[in-house]
């Protein structure tokens, strides 16, 4: 770590719900950088959040509530007045797939011409997390399969909840 300046790192997401794969980012980052900013996405534009701002939060702060360096707030503006607001010139990003370094790498572009400052580190999902998105635990879970190995004990109940025992059997 580096003392007297503080590096500070973004992981911002919909985390809709957060799962293992992106506890497992967060940590790692965390190892590396001195302070974690996890920037829960209020509304985002390109899909609909199963769970409140408000929720998704508290289910962060809950499974990282033992990661002393790391913060969640909400936002809803472009990523990287969110990261300026932090004095973050970092943003951290988890990549599970072909697909998913598609849509990053053209995002990182995007970002990079908005905030020139602005550096993208990726950091690839571990084996076992390298299949778990949140969309494959919402059709898991709304079917009434058991989530509970791909996400927190929190969101797992919170899933049985909202889908009930047997699912609705409605993907979402």
């Amino acid at each position: 770590m580096t003392g007297a300046h503080p590096i500070t790192a973004i992981c911002p997401g919909s985390y809709d719900p957060v799962t293992n794969g992106h506890l497992d980012i967060i940590r790692r980052a965390a190892a590396v950088f001195d302070r974690i900013v996890v920037g829960v996405v209020v509304e985002p534009h390109h899909k609909q959040t199963l769970f409140s701002a408000e929720e998704r939060i508290a289910f962060l702060e809950e499974a990282l509530a033992e990661t002393a360096n790391v913060v969640v707030e909400a936002f809803d503006d472009l990523v990287v007045n969110f990261a300026k607001r932090w004095n973050a010139r970092t943003m951290v990003k988890g990549l599970r797939a072909i697909s998913d370094f598609e849509w990053e790498f053209q995002m990182g572009h995007l970002n990079r011409t908005l905030a020139p400052e602005m550096e993208t580190v990726y950091v690839m999902a571990g084996p076992n997390y390298s299949f778990v998105s949140s969309s494959g635990v919402k059709e898991i879970a709304s079917y009434g399969g058991d989530v509970a190995e791909f996400v927190p004990p929190t969101v797992a109940r919170r899933c049985r909840e909202v889908f009930g025992e047997n699912g609705s059997g409605l993907a979402t």
